[in-house]
């Protein structure tokens, strides 16, 4: 029976009031003999008859009280369980803990944000005494025994061209000999081209850009020999308009002679 059926009978259970009297009146014709029956009998009446009347009377009260008490006394129809399980309850003890995610470094303690350090520089500042790039080398050395060495602007030098020349003088034969000259970029500074006094042949000629200086080299070749004498190496170039001073001009001459290395350096002297 579904819920709507039992509350129906329930309903009808409760309001079921037995009509006792009646009842006590079929038993009462009963048991006074019911009408049309046959004549010729007696008063007397039968006890099967009686008997079975007042036992279904009984039965019909018993059965109807049974069934009053069988509806009011049944359960409560049991509410319907959904299929879809409950979600789980979380457990009365700690909770399983979780990963966390990685926190960013925090702030400094003090709660500023640090700064860098504007007193100390990104990188170390040139020293003072340190030569610009294309400067002469630091003081000057112009005798190393045998090896002599002057340095000069060319008399020939204007406005827009110039000529830096530099002396040689060796009292004895060099095997191995190296003349740079350096001619500091003072602005528009190009190579016109270069002169010795000694053979062409002999020496392996290069003049590049390096740095802030046009630098010419002049490198004697292996096997050759460089006489004792005086001998002048000379670099040209053009430069911008104006007198061009040659403060920062400068040379250097690695040699080898009979006593072993030797080297000289120095500026040049302006043009006479």
């Amino acid at each position: 029976m579904n819920e709507e059926l039992t509350e129906r009978l329930r309903a009808a259970a409760e309001a079921h009031q037995p009509d006792r009297a009646r009842i006590l009146a079929r038993v009462e014709r009963g048991m006074s003999g019911a009408p049309g029956r046959r004549p010729g009998r007696t008063g007397a009446r039968p006890w099967p008859r009686v008997a079975f009347a007042s036992l279904t009377a009984v039965g019909a009260l018993a059965v109807g009280g049974f069934a009053v008490a069988a509806i009011v006394q049944s359960p409560p129809a049991r509410p319907e369980v959904s299929a879809t399980p409950a979600a789980p309850s979380t457990p009365s003890g700690n909770p399983r803990p979780t990963p966390s995610t990685p926190s960013t470094p925090s702030a400094p303690a003090t709660g500023r944000p640090a700064t860098p350090d504007r007193s100390s520089p990104t990188s170390p500042s040139p020293s003072a005494s340190s030569p610009a790039a294309g400067a002469a080398p630091a003081g000057t050395r112009v005798q190393d025994g045998p090896l002599s060495s002057s340095g000069a602007l060319s008399a020939k030098s204007n406005n827009f061209w110039a000529q830096n020349d530099i002396t040689l003088k060796s009292a004895q034969p060099l095997t191995a000999l190296t003349v740079e000259l350096r001619i500091t970029q003072t602005g528009a500074v190009q190579n016109t081209g270069n002169w010795r006094t000694l053979p062409a042949e002999d020496f392996t000629v290069t003049v590049q850009n390096e740095g802030a200086a046009v630098v010419y080299r002049w490198v004697l070749k292996p096997g050759r020999t460089v006489p004792a004498g005086q001998h002048v190496f000379a670099g040209q170039y053009n430069h911008a308009t104006g007198v061009r001073g040659a403060d920062h001009d400068g040379y250097r001459v690695d040699a080898n002679g009979p006593r072993g290395p030797l080297s000289v350096w120095g500026g040049f002297t302006p043009a006479r």
